[in-house]
């Protein structure tokens, strides 16, 4: 009750603001990502969610920005970071980007038509690819926020992109989402590819290794690939049809010693215990995607991102006993952000989309949630962007703790560091405490955005204050809860 009246009373004095004065101011592969995404039809939204957790080793620092459309002159070219260019389009759409300065491949976007990317990092058993003019990599994603207005474009310009420059890392799994479809783009080394539609009424999980298994290259609606994905894998002797039957995309293309770690697939079996009817045998071959239970909601998606040592949820089923829990764990020490993102077309996409991000692994921090029609984020939620060294790491996280605004992520990860080795009550504590804000947000949204809906047309800036005014609530929230939490320690 006292976060919600802190809540609220953060909420009536920004209210009050006008809109100058609102808080609003103008390497190594990782190895323990997660990503979800729930089709439109196993949705409580009635349309996609995606979620992810980026994992990396320190030091980082995580910088968002709202970036606006912009036009481009004839003939502009766009430059690969290894060399090669390709013919700039006259508009690029706006997008919110997620950025891990120095890494080239963990930034995540999401752009105003809902078009969503990130990543898992999935390696494959490629070692002679083919690249063209330096290849492709970190510009990948930010082509495919930038010129994509359904997920589908996004599968098909990426393809395009792998077909022509060839990938330039082992291979990875890109998730690629708007408000009606959820894609799995598997790209390996080189110039090969494939993805998988997931299902309407099916949720889809990811954790470092390609998921894709049994394929229908005759059924366009649902999977997509470069031409020769088949035939190349026969050339190179990974796939023998006559002897191994249909092909396995995953099987075949995937690293053997990824594809049979625990740590993989007993992240993507952890994540999804939590929403199957009958329990899945613990082991590499787990479905691509499963019919929920019930259909999921943002806190539900929320609490298995947050998964890490316990596992009460799992504890009804006998394959626990002997599982490594710690190899299980989705949500990690190394897990710099996480984000569930609502991609809602029924009202307008600026207030249909929400974008609920969380700073430090979950399991000791706060999602907070931005609509993308505001402006921008909070100052703090923007720094230099370049990568920390160590010693800057080390002494941000390490100093005394002070909840700064405008320093969002050194807060946060302060914070982390502050609770990460202490008891298990603590932690419990601080999850108690971010389930409880979040539950507040959520209970306020739907009448926020209803508000905001009937302003839209006539004010679209009225409209997005009453918004970002919200989030700023929730972040100043937060920030009062982890002073509150470790003062009363």
């Amino acid at each position: 009750m006292v976060v919600k009246k802190s809540l609220i009373r953060t909420l009536t004095v920004l209210a009050l603001f006008v809109w100058g004065t609102i808080f609003l101011l103008p390497a190594a592969p990782c190895e323990g990502c997660f990503s979800i995404v729930a089709g439109k039809d196993a949705s409580v939204d009635g349309y996609v969610i995606m979620a992810h957790n980026e994992d990396d080793t320190i030091p980082q620092i995580v910088n968002h920005h709202k970036i606006p459309r912009r036009k481009h002159a004839n003939g502009e070219k766009v430059k690969l970071l290894n060399g090669g260019q390709l013919d700039q389009v006259e508009q690029t759409w706006a997008y919110i980007w997620s950025e891990m300065p120095g890494m080239l491949f963990s930034d995540s976007y999401i752009n105003e038509w809902g078009v969503s990317i990130t990543s898992d990092n999935c390696p494959s058993r490629e070692d002679k690819p083919q690249i063209t003019d330096g290849g492709i990599g970190y510009m990948l994603r930010y082509l495919v926020a930038e010129r994509a207005r359904t997920a589908r474009e996004g599968v098909l310009l990426a393809g395009r992109l792998v077909d022509r420059f060839g990938y330039i890392d082992s291979g990875r799994t890109y998730i690629i989402c708007d408000p009606e479809e959820g894609w799995l783009f598997c790209v390996v080394n080189g110039k090969h590819w494939l993805a998988q539609r997931v299902d309407d009424g099916k949720v889809a999980m990811v954790a470092n290794t390609f998921t894709v298994h049994q394929v229908d290259l005759s059924d366009k609606d649902n999977f997509l690939a470069s031409k020769d994905i088949i035939e190349y894998a026969v050339s190179r002797g990974w796939y023998k049809p006559e002897e191994e039957g249909p092909f396995d995309f995953a099987r075949v293309y995937a690293n053997p010693k990824s594809a049979s770690s625990l740590s993989n697939f007993g992240r993507q079996w952890s994540g999804l215990s939590y929403i199957v009817n009958k329990a899945i045998p613990l082991g590499p071959d787990l479905p691509f995607s499963v019919v929920p239970k019930q259909k999921v909601d943002v806190a539900q998606i929320k609490k298995i991102m947050r998964h890490d040592y316990d596992a009460k949820i799992l504890q009804s089923s006998s394959l626990t006993k002997n599982v490594d829990k710690n190899a299980c764990a989705i949500c990690r020490g190394s897990t710099q952000t996480s984000f569930v993102v609502q991609l809602r077309r029924n009202i307008p996409l600026d207030i249909g989309i929400v974008y609920w991000v969380c700073l430090a692994p979950p399991r000791t921090s706060f999602y907070i949630p931005f609509h993308f029609g505001i402006p921008d984020f909070p100052a703090g939620f923007s720094s230099k962007s370049a990568r920390p060294s160590i010693i800057s790491y080390n002494e941000r996280v390490g100093c005394t703790f002070r909840a700064d605004s405008l320093q969002a992520f050194w807060t946060f990860s302060n914070f982390y560091n502050k609770i990460n080795n202490t008891s298990a009550k603590a932690v419990a504590k601080v999850k108690a405490q971010a389930e409880q804000i979040e539950d507040d947000a959520l209970s306020m949204q739907r009448s926020l955005e209803e508000a905001a809906c009937g302003l839209y047309a006539e004010d679209k800036a009225a409209a997005m204050r009453i918004l970002a005014n919200y989030s700023n609530g929730i972040y100043l929230s937060s920030m009062e809860a982890m002073d509150r939490i470790l003062s009363d320690k």
